[in-house]
């Protein structure tokens, strides 16, 4: 990966994607941003493409904001059809996303705040919408234009290494600086966890337990600083306490 110092502290905008959809990207944006609250910073969230609007759900700018607090929360569209933006948008007949766009409304929440979160759709390379030309873009290449760094949210458990590998590689190939947080780690971890954990520790930022999204607010709010590094303005500052405690 790009080299940075892992003391350095992410400011600015940061992308959040996943190795696949239903990692824990929304409940780890909103415990990156209850964090970065409790530091004092000032933090905005923005979601580019909302989609499956039409399952009944809260969507994911609903959750960041029950669970976070945090006062600026934007979705800039809201498709349907729970598909990738791009196919949603297609789907539903409504204008797909456009690249330029996207990033203006980014900037223009960078310019008034010290953290933007960006929380993507699926993974990496899912198409979200088109540029002007008229071809199809992914949040890698909001990353690239934005000369933003990424979190990868991941799993835990069988499968992950691989999945975890083919982003984090995406992203180095494109000069991306990016780290991982896993999005839910179990209450009781099997010999496949924590043999992943080995692997993943040198680039993990943080590590959610698993149902975090399910706790009051104000308990999540005050426990968000212990799941990450102060990297991202939390308190987690050695892996092995974290694993006795967590084990």
């Amino acid at each position: 990966m790009p080299s940075r110092s892992e003391q350095h502290e992410w400011h600015g905008v940061v992308l959040v994607t996943g190795t696949d959809t239903e990692v824990g990207k929304t409940i780890t944006t909103a415990a990156m941003a209850a964090a970065a609250q409790s530091a004092g910073l000032r933090v905005a969230v923005i979601k580019p493409g909302q989609t499956g609007t039409n399952t009944g759900a809260p969507t994911d700018a609903d959750v960041i904001s029950r669970l976070a607090g945090t006062e600026t929360v934007r979705t800039l569209a809201e498709y349907p059809e729970p598909l990738a933006p791009l196919a949603a948008a297609k789907v539903a007949g409504l204008p797909p996303l456009d690249l330029s766009d996207v990033v203006d409304a980014i900037r223009a929440e960078a310019d008034k705040h010290d953290l933007v979160l960006v929380e993507g759709a699926g993974g990496l390379l899912v198409p979200m919408g088109l540029r002007a030309s008229g071809e199809p873009w992914t949040f890698a290449d909001l990353a690239t234009t934005l000369g933003a760094d990424v979190i990868v949210v991941a799993r835990a458990g069988l499968g992950t290494l691989n999945h975890t590998s083919l982003t984090l590689e995406a992203l180095h190939r494109r000069g991306v600086y990016a780290r991982v947080i896993i999005g839910a780690w179990p209450a009781e971890p099997e010999l496949v966890h924590w043999a992943n954990l080995g692997d993943l520790v040198p680039h993990m930022v943080g590590a959610l337990p698993s149902g975090a999204g399910s706790m009051d607010p104000g308990v999540f709010r005050r426990s968000a600083p212990g799941w990450l590094t102060p990297a991202l303005h939390g308190v987690l500052d050695n892996w092995r306490v974290w694993a006795e405690e967590a084990g």
